[in-house]
């Protein structure tokens, strides 16, 4: 038996293999709700970006005080060169909130985030302690996040409303 030739039954008979597909499992089509209508790619994108955020800004926990830091407090321990990759690792977030449809507005001040913190971080001492406390990638990754958001790019990451407590 030829198994392209099977008769196809189950949840998945009609599901479309290929992403950007408007059909639902089992045929079914019509109008999709807003938020599973975006375009799958942007939240994958948003997701690596908040991946990214966190790993420059706080992957690490500091014993004792219970601070967050990330790689871009240690590489920016190196004079000058660890602060300038640092500022070309945040710049790439920009660099994709800017093919993501993101106003110049926006994009302008996730810029000067970026320029700011590489700015002040270049200072020996100092700079390395305002760059484990300023995070400009998830500042930057949130300011993206909630225009998407706005603007319907992406689901919301919280719901809105009031929550009710119901004792039973």
């Amino acid at each position: 038996m030829d198994f392209s030739q099977a008769s196809r039954t189950g949840p998945a008979a009609g599901a479309k293999t290929f992403p950007g597909a408007k059909t639902f499992p089992g045929g079914a089509s019509g109008r999709l709700p807003p938020f599973l209508s975006t375009d799958l790619d942007r939240e994958a994108s948003l997701a690596r970006l908040e991946t990214l955020a966190h790993f420059m800004d706080t992957a690490f926990v500091i014993p004792g005080i219970n601070r967050r830091v990330g790689f871009d407090a240690l590489i920016g321990l190196v004079p000058v060169i660890g602060d300038v990759a640092g500022m070309v690792i945040s710049s790439f977030i920009v660099y994709e909130a800017k093919r993501l449809g993101a106003p110049r507005w926006l994009v302008a001040r996730m810029g000067l985030n970026v320029a700011f913190d590489g700015l002040l971080g270049v200072v020996p001492l100092a700079g390395d302690l305002f760059d484990a406390a300023f995070k400009a990638n998830r500042r930057n990754v949130r300011l993206l996040r909630r225009w998407m958001e706005r603007t319907g790019g992406v689901r919301p990451n919280e719901i809105e409303g009031t929550a009710t407590r119901l004792d039973a």
